[in-house]
C-alpha cells in the first residue's frame, strides 16, 4: 500500500503513514500490526458462546485511556506486521476453527487494509468491529456490506472526563454520531437458534470509580436514544492498570455500592442486554499477547 495521509480517526492527524511505521497519533503503519489471534471466551454470551469468539488484537489506538488494561498492544505497540493476503488466510482459519464469529478488536489504524482483506477472503460466519467507539462516521459508512455485529464502547457524555481519562474531549461528539451509523447498519439485533448473535449493535459502558453519574447519564442517553434496537453490555470489571495509579480516584476497583447503583438504574429501563458480576474485575482476565502463537 501506498504512503498516504491519514484522516481515518477522529483525530484527523493527517500523518504520512508507510507500511511498518507511521508519525501518526496512533503511530501504526498501514499494515496491520497484530498480537494476538486466538478463540476468545470472555465476550458476552451471545458473541463468544460456546465455541469461543475468533479474536484478532490488532495493536495501536486511537484513544490514550489512562486505565488502558492492554497498554503493551495500544501504547507500546507490541505486535507483527501481517500483509494483507496474510490477514485474509487468519479469517479463513479461525473459520475453520469453529469459532461463533471473526472478532476485530481496537481494528480503527487499519481499516483500508481491513476491507482489503475482506475482498479477498469473506468468511461465512458474522464480523464483529469491537471498537472503544472513537470512530469518524465516514469511516464506519465504508464498512457498511462487511461488518455484521458492531460492539463500541460508549465510556462518557461529559468532555471533560473523556479529555482527562482518555485524552478525547470530543469523545461523545464522534461515538454517538458513529453509533447511529452503525445502528443503521445493523438494525435491531438478530440470533441464530442457539442464542448466538448475527447481526446487531451491542454498545458497552465500563463503570469507573467515583463516576456512577457519568455511567447513569450513558445509559439514560442510550435508553432514551435506541431504546431495544441495540444491547447494552454493562462492565464492572474495572481493574486500575496503565497510568490510573496517577489518578487516584480512579486507582481501586469500583465497590458494590457503585455497581448495584448503576445496575439498578439500567434494570430501571428498557433496555436488553447483559450485565458482568463483580467477579470479573481481575486481572487474570486480561488476555496474553503472544506472537509466537502466529
Amino acid at each position: 500500500m501506498n504512503d498516504y495521509v491519514c484522516t481515518l480517526c477522529p483525530r484527523k492527524c493527517k500523518a504520512v503513514r508507510k507500511s511498518e511505521n507511521g508519525n501518526g497519533y496512533c503511530r501504526m503503519g498501514t499494515m496491520p500490526r497484530i498480537a494476538r489471534i486466538a478463540p476468545h471466551y470472555w465476550e458476552e454470551p451471545c458473541i463468544s458462546g460456546t465455541k469461543g469468539s475468533g479474536t484478532i488484537f490488532f495493536s495501536g489506538c486511537v484513544l490514550s485511556c489512562v486505565f488502558c488494561q492492554n497498554s503493551k498492544i495500544s501504547r507500546n505497540g507490541y505486535g507483527r506486521t501481517v500483509t494483507v493476503d496474510g490477514l485474509s488466510e487468519y479469517f479463513r482459519q479461525l473459520e475453520d476453527q469453529g469459532v461463533h464469529n471473526i472478532n476485530l478488536v481496537s481494528p480503527t489504524p487499519y481499516v483500508d487494509s481491513i476491507i482489503s482483506a475482506f475482498e479477498k477472503y469473506r468468511p461465512k460466519i458474522p464480523v464483529v468491529y469491537n471498537t472503544g467507539g472513537y470512530e469518524r462516521a465516514e469511516t464506519i459508512k465504508r464498512l457498511k456490506g462487511i461488518v455484521d455485529i458492531y460492539l463500541p464502547d460508549l465510556k462518557y457524555l461529559r468532555s471533560d472526563l473523556s479529555l482527562k481519562y482518555s485524552g478525547a474531549s470530543d469523545y461523545f461528539e464522534y461515538a454517538s454520531s458513529a453509533i447511529k451509523e452503525m445502528v443503521v447498519q445493523t438494525g435491531d439485533p438478530v440470533f441464530d437458534e442457539n442464542g448466538i448473535l448475527q447481526k446487531g449493535t451491542v454498545i458497552r459502558h465500563l463503570i469507573l470509580p467515583q463516576n456512577t453519574k457519568n455511567s447513569i447519564e450513558v445509559l439514560d442517553y442510550i435508553d432514551k436514544t435506541y431504546g431495544n434496537s441495540v444491547l447494552v453490555s454493562l462492565m464492572g470489571q474495572y481493574v486500575p492498570l496503565g497510568n490510573a495509579a496517577l489518578y487516584p480516584e480512579i486507582n481501586r476497583k469500583i465497590t458494590k455500592r457503585e455497581y448495584e447503583k448503576v445496575l439498578n438504574f439500567l434494570e430501571s429501563t428498557d433496555l436488553d442486554g447483559f450485565a458482568q458480576d463483580l467477579g470479573s474485575a481481575s486481572e487474570s482476565y486480561v488476555p496474553e499477547f503472544d506472537i509466537s502463537s502466529f
